[in-house]
């Protein structure tokens, strides 16, 4: 794994914009094909085998979670819970999911967090990199066959009816992801539509939820995540309702990041998961702080020899986990993540982010790769 300088396309910024990518500029210029990563296959083939044993070691343990009603570590409301048991019972099916790693191309692949529930850069890793690949460096190839397998994946799932597929609006990033995922899915010969979220009501006569022409809904992927719905009036009514959610409710345990915790318990010294306990003060030298709840490293807090990095937001008063430090690679004094794509059950492909701080944020950057 190397990180190399590639010269940027005259016409990156239209051809980004031909593809539905519109915010490839946000915060001062998030895509970035100025450098690329290299990666050689045997790398690739480690990549893929341990994103799909680590989404096989999750499911057991939310197996285990929901036989022992064992819920107390997750913080989570008892509608939450309910809906947890009553969607694993029926194993509800889910379209996709990103794990994230610290890795170098040396050793194991080390486990940060997973995105379970409403993970984002999925244009950007399943499409935008892969007209990069073609124009840039068509000779060699991509661990990228994310389209494919969502086209295929959608029509596994066997969903009732029309699927509506619903986001905040007003946010870009989330807007265009929720266009690209649309387009998936009418490729994989569903009847879709996309939505506001904060169109979506009550249909109290039917039973569902109901869009802003009175509608019910069949099923519905959210690009929302779940804990906010708990906290909102109309969470109640998921339980009793007749609306299919993607992704189902069982993924609010893999989401919540004492998730990380258990899996360290069942599986003690995995090579690729990291310590991790809910209680303080179990390493004290070096360590990483993260609330239950956090997106785009809010509130995460690192302490270790290298120093000590803070980023504020507004999450953790649910409650926080500690993981053992590991830190992340540093490239040109950039520091990468690699997130590793799991769709259905199989990996799908890989897109990077790095930053100049060691705590990915929403700002930090998105780099294609290819391997040789």
């Amino acid at each position: 794994m190397r990180r190399e300088a590639s010269v940027p396309r005259p016409d990156w910024q239209a051809k980004c914009e031909a593809v539905g990518f519109g915010f490839h500029s946000a915060d001062g210029g998030y895509w970035d094909e100025s450098v690329c990563y290299v990666f050689d296959a045997g790398q690739i083939d480690r990549l893929e085998a341990v994103t799909e044993e680590l989404h096989q070691c999750c499911l057991q343990a939310v197996d285990a979670v929901v036989q022992r009603q064992a819920f107390e570590r997750f913080r989570m409301p008892r509608l939450a819970q309910r809906l947890v048991t009553q969607s694993w019972q029926r194993r509800e099916p889910s379209l996709y999911g990103r794990f994230d790693f610290s890795w170098d191309g040396r050793g194991e692949p080390r486990l940060l967090e997973y995105n379970a529930d409403t993970p984002t850069s999925l244009l950007e890793a399943a499409v935008v990199q892969w007209y990069w690949l073609q124009d840039v460096r068509a000779h060699s190839d991509q661990f990228n066959s994310l389209h494919e397998k969502l086209v295929e994946r959608w029509r596994a799932l066997a969903l009732p009816g029309e699927v509506v597929l619903a986001a905040m609006w007003d946010n870009r990033e989330d807007r265009d992801t929720l266009c690209y995922l649309l387009d998936t899915a009418l490729q994989a010969g569903l009847r879709a539509q996309v939505c506001d979220m904060e169109e979506i009501g009550w249909g109290r006569a039917n039973g569902r939820f109901v869009d802003m022409n009175e509608r019910p809904i069949d099923a519905l992927f959210k690009l929302y995540p779940w804990e906010w719905m708990m906290r909102e009036a109309f969470g109640e009514h998921v339980a009793a309702g007749r609306t299919r959610f993607i992704e189902p409710p069982w993924k609010m345990l893999l989401s919540n990041k004492a998730i990380l915790t258990l899996l360290w318990e069942m599986f003690p010294d995995h090579p690729n998961l990291l310590p991790a306990t809910c209680e303080p003060g179990q390493w004290a030298a070096s360590h990483v702080k993260k609330p239950l709840y956090s997106r785009e490293g809010a509130n995460v807090s690192i302490r270790s020899q290298a120093g000590n990095f803070d980023e504020g937001g507004a999450y953790g008063a649910e409650g926080y986990i500690w993981q053992a430090y590991c830190p992340l690679p540093c490239f040109d004094g950039r520091y990468p993540v690699i997130g590793s794509w799991i769709v259905g059950d199989r990996a799908a492909g890989i897109g990077i982010r790095e930053d100049d701080s060691p705590i990915t944020r929403n700002s930090s950057r998105f780099v294609p790769h290819c391997f040789d």
